[in-house]
């Protein structure tokens, strides 16, 4: 599991062969249908549910494209490489977790948009099967792209974008990013990217930039949570990579106390915010965190905090898309 979150970068990885699930190549997923959204803003879904004491917006002028990593994982699935839509367990791991902890921190920035994909098994990101995963991946990232397309034909009506992605999220956020937004007219309608849990390389993109301020737009947010002082041993030979701070916002090695630390949450949203529990540094290619202190954290022992890339700074990110938002639609109004 710490490879994944450590680095594994499968960008170009992805599609699949039929399984007990009976998948088959060349069916598609219908995208018209709402069940195979995790979340619509026509529909109450995990997306909607917020801690107390924050509030979130139906009708918000910006929409929010979130693709949820990977939910996928059961141990007695080992011989499937693609999950089904069918498969209820599978769904409701999903809607639980990512849902319900990442894509609703923006729901009060946009309207959520949260595809079902036919998502890759864990495995995938460390099988010697190069040939199958491959296949695999392109199978789960056809199925995010044809809900993309879904989404701008019949939801988006010009509206400005924000993607937001986390872990086999973000590998497949990136190719959307390539495809729909780098340098093509689209690009006009990025308000910003938020992709961790992956590496993201600094030159992937030619014609969208890093975020370096709390404030820029049109720009791409990525960090991967480690224990403060750990270095994994992939640091030595990996490229440069996209690292942004998400309690200052920029991309420079500056040490971030936890004073400046708007708010975690935890399982249930128990406790509400937790705020100044979490402080940040940039080191190398990823995002140094000392150890927040809340009910249960000894029971945590991993220097791996990939878990926790959203949910240590879920108020940060909160805010941070909600002024990003605010900023792009006053620059566009400035303009007509």
């Amino acid at each position: 599991m710490n490879r994944l979150m450590a680095g594994c970068l499968l960008v170009f990885l992805s599609s699949c062969a039929a399984s007990r699930y009976s998948i088959q190549e060349e069916d598609g997923t219908d995208y018209s249908n709402a069940r195979n959204w995790a979340a619509l803003p026509s529909m109450e879904d995990k997306a909607d549910l917020i801690p107390d004491g924050l509030q979130t917006v139906k009708d918000a002028p910006v929409d929010v494209f979130f693709i949820h990593p990977t939910s996928f994982n059961n141990k007695n699935d080992h011989q499937q490489w693609n999950a089904s839509l069918a498969v209820n367990k599978i769904n409701r791991h999903t809607d639980r977790k990512p849902i319900k902890y990442q894509a609703s921190i923006f729901n009060q920035a946009g309207k959520v948009y949260a595809p079902r994909y036919r998502q890759v098994h864990l495995k995938a990101y460390f099988t010697k099967d190069t040939t199958r995963a491959k296949r695999a991946f392109e199978l789960a990232y056809r199925d995010v792209r044809d809900a993309f397309r879904y989404y701008l034909d019949h939801y988006n009506a010009g509206r400005p974008i924000i993607i937001a992605t986390h872990s086999q999220g973000t590998t497949h956020g990136l190719r959307l990013m390539k495809e729909f937004f780098d340098g093509s007219p689209l690009q006009n309608k990025l308000v910003a990217a938020y992709l961790p849990g992956i590496p993201v390389p600094r030159d992937y993109f030619s014609h969208i930039p890093a975020c370096n301020a709390p404030d820029a737009t049109g720009c791409v947010n990525s960090w991967r949570t480690f224990e403060y002082g750990y270095e994994p041993r992939f640091l030595a030979g990996e490229k440069p990579m996209i690292v942004t701070n998400p309690i200052s916002w920029h991309s420079d090695t500056n040490y971030v106390d936890k004073s400046f630390h708007k708010g975690a949450v935890l399982w249930k949203f128990k406790g509400g915010i937790l705020p100044q529990i979490a402080d940040a540094q940039v080191h190398k290619n990823i995002l140094w965190v000392h150890k927040p202190k809340f009910p249960w954290s000894f029971v945590y022992k991993s220097k791996n905090y990939h878990i926790a890339d959203y949910n240590f700074f879920y108020l940060d990110v909160r805010e941070n898309a909600i002024l990003r938002r605010d900023v792009y639609l006053k620059g566009v109004r400035g303009e007509e």
